[in-house]
């Protein structure tokens, strides 16, 4: 790789890492573009060049975001053997992940329904696809089979995301009080008896 071309993934890099942080100690109203450039030492010409604008970084780290999330959640299910084992794992590891990694899953939590995102949302639906089509292959013959009911995927997802990103969200925040312990032991099973045939 050209020296030009190292520099050039080096910045991007320290741009994405210094967002989340920036994110993660300011929130919302202090995610900006000022904040994020004086944090970086980068300029705003040089986080353009390599973004287009403010809103093409934050879509950027939601990708990148969505990213670290997806590969231990997609590795879980992957592994498993059946379809009780498999979304029983990808329950756990979403939950994990939500605890190892606060400052990603409250970037992804409070992104989803940003005005920054909006510009950017056909680029950031295309990766979520491309990441989650693993998981997609792996439930398809296991509804063809018997195994999980025959609903459209777009129902599994609802019924396995729905309480997975709510208790998600709801134990970032700091309005509600909850166990993700205990949410890791109680949703793998209740989730997994919404999906049993009938």
């Amino acid at each position: 790789m050209a020296p030009k071309q190292q520099r050039g993934e080096a910045t991007v890099d320290l741009l994405l890492d210094t967002a989340l942080r920036v994110y993660a100690e300011s929130g919302r109203q202090g995610f900006t573009v000022n904040a994020v450039t004086a944090a970086s030492g980068v300029s705003f010409g040089s986080l353009y060049h390599h973004f287009g604008s403010f809103d093409g970084l934050a879509a950027a780290l939601y990708i990148r975001c969505m990213d670290r999330l997806c590969d231990p959640v997609v590795a879980a299910v992957t592994r498993s053997r059946t379809a009780r084992t498999g979304i029983r794992a990808l329950v756990r590891a979403y939950l994990d992940f939500t605890r190892d990694h606060r400052d990603v899953a409250l970037f992804l939590h409070a992104s989803v329904q940003s005005r920054y995102l909006a510009a950017h949302a056909q680029e950031v639906m295309a990766a979520k696809e491309a990441k989650f089509a693993p998981i997609a292959a792996w439930l398809h013959p296991r509804v063809v089979a018997g195994e999980l009911a025959p609903l459209p995927a777009h129902f599994i997802e609802i019924l396995v995301m729905g309480p997975v990103a709510e208790t998600a969200q709801r134990w970032l925040s700091t309005a509600y009080e909850v166990d993700l312990d205990e949410a890791a032991r109680v949703l793998p099973d209740r989730i997994w008896r919404s999906l049993r045939p009938d």
